[in-house]
């Protein structure tokens, strides 16, 4: 995957607030015009309240769907207003919350005989995972390692997040895992610093 560098990460952190305050003032975005922007690459938007880093709005595309440029626009609209797990994002929260965007490499499915060599392949705190079964699919971003460290765990409450009520389900024949790196960067502080997660 292209890496981007830092001042590439915080133009795209801008870009994902600017977008959400435009749309408080019915104005339209400004959209650079920068060859990096064009390829295409998979992207999410978490948007996290301030201080207490809770989560309040998180969605995007797990592929290479869109240019960059559309791509963070498109997410961080829809992490203000669209996740169903919240409210949309109002105005006046605009000074409580942290943007964050992370650039997704293609993911890769993960080839495994048995569960424990399924577990051997991931690596928490890097690997982003997307499980399928049975046209039920969920997906976590490295980050959720944070609140879930154990691989088993983690796995469980993707199958959950899938909307399989089975936590073993990615233990069942023809469950699919697929493994994505990310690069994050996010605001320390609404309207502050923006600074790459390592």
């Amino acid at each position: 995957m292209s890496v981007l560098s830092l001042k590439q990460g915080r133009l795209l952190v801008k870009m994902a607030r600017n977008a959400v305050e435009s749309h408080f003032s019915n104005k339209k975005a400004e959209m650079l015009e920068e060859p990096w922007l064009e390829k295409k690459r998979g992207v999410f938007v978490t948007i996290n309240s301030h201080p207490t880093n809770e989560l309040r709005g998180c969605i995007g595309f797990p592929l290479p769907v869109y240019p960059l440029r559309k791509a963070v626009y498109e997410a961080a609209l829809s992490a203000a207003f669209s996740d169903p797990r919240f409210p949309p994002l109002r105005k006046d929260e605009l000074k409580h919350v942290v943007f964050e965007v992370s650039v997704l490499t293609v993911p890769e499915e993960l080839k495994f005989r048995t569960p424990e060599e399924l577990l051997e392949k991931i690596k928490p705190g890097k690997d982003g995972l997307i499980l399928e079964l049975g046209g039920y699919s969920g997906l976590f971003l490295p980050q959720v390692w944070e609140q879930i460290p154990q691989k088993e765990a983690f796995l469980s409450s993707l199958c959950m997040k899938a909307g399989i009520m089975d936590p073993d389900c990615w233990k069942r024949k023809g469950t699919k895992i697929y493994r994505f790196r990310a690069q994050i960067f996010r605001e320390t502080k609404p309207y502050g610093e923006i600074v790459e997660e390592h």
